[in-house]
């Protein structure tokens, strides 16, 4: 055969090592609107069920906090990558825009970004990539709510909150803790979020909704 050094021969190894380290599951890369209580509840996932950081990157959005930006910055980050934190770019299977409806102007925008993404990139290994958005009305809080109350109706964000700390005391933005003093209520709150969504449509701002539901439930069950 010749040489081991040879070209062909190098790239083959490097080939077979990287196929080695990849998991056996879709890499994931997790973009949030907010820069504290989502990517510590995502990771707190992650160290709970022991997925490797590697494959399932949380990062909090650098372009700003609309939905638009968020979607934009997801996208970015996954085509250049971050040269600065180790991130490679193309590394992904998966890309998932986190954000809130709130007040912003640019949700509806930023669904319809995310929809004409999904499928159009493509990643180191040359497959299309899912695209996802992952709303929240009115926020991230409501998500965490339904682990223990079945809520169906819109409320502010403060009055959201203020209930939520009746199960969470001296819940704030930041919050440590959040995915232990939910996860024994997560059944509940999966089969709360579905309900909502077979209800619900996306463009009637007037009904709460959160897609947190199924970003959680791959987490959780991502290695089988």
């Amino acid at each position: 055969m010749g040489r081991d050094d040879q070209p062909k021969e190098r790239q083959r190894r490097q080939l077979e090592r990287k196929i080695g380290r990849r998991p056996g599951f879709d890499r994931l890369l997790i973009v949030s609107e907010g820069s504290r209580t989502e990517p510590g509840y995502f990771r707190e996932i992650i160290a709970d069920h022991r997925l490797p950081s590697a494959h399932v990157v949380v990062r909090p959005s650098l372009l700003g906090t609309q939905p638009l930006q968020v979607v934009d910055y997801a996208e970015q980050l996954f085509v250049h990558g971050d040269a600065h934190r180790r991130l490679a770019p193309k590394i992904h299977d998966r890309v998932y825009a986190v954000f809130d409806r709130d007040e912003h102007p640019t949700f509806h925008e930023a669904l319809a970004r995310a929809r004409a993404l999904d499928g159009r990139l493509r990643n180191d290994l040359k497959r299309s990539v899912t695209f996802v958005a992952v709303p929240s009305r009115p926020c991230f809080e409501f998500w965490l709510l339904l682990h223990f109350e079945d809520v169906r109706h819109l409320m502010p964000r403060d009055e959201l909150t203020q209930r939520l700390k009746r199960h969470i005391p001296g819940y704030t933005k930041g919050h440590t803790g959040l995915y232990a003093a939910t996860k024994p209520r997560l059944p509940t709150a999966i089969d709360r979020a579905r309900a909502l969504a077979a209800r619900v449509d996306l463009a009637d701002d007037t009904e709460p909704y959160t897609g947190l539901v199924d970003l959680v439930e791959l987490l959780v069950n991502l290695r089988g």
